[in-house]
């Protein structure tokens, strides 16, 4: 029986990284053309960090299973 390899982030962890880089992606566009200074440039590094974060838990979910010692025998 092949058990499903999980990332470093639980369902619910990965949720609220995908709502807050949507929230952030979202936000630095609109604060960019409210905003005189360039305080926008945050939300943008923070978008980046948690797309970072996601990307990360994609490629540990996606690497491959060590071989189990059940088929050595």
């Amino acid at each position: 029986m092949q058990q499903r390899v999980t990332g470093f982030l639980t369902p619910r962890q990965r949720r609220l990284a995908w709502l807050g880089f949507l929230l952030a992606a979202i936000h630095a566009p609109v604060s960019a053309s409210l905003a005189t200074d360039a305080s926008w440039l945050f939300a943008v590094v923070v978008a980046m960090l948690v797309a970072t974060v996601i990307i990360a838990d994609d490629a540990e979910r996606r690497r491959p299973q060590p071989a189990t010692d059940e088929l050595q025998g």
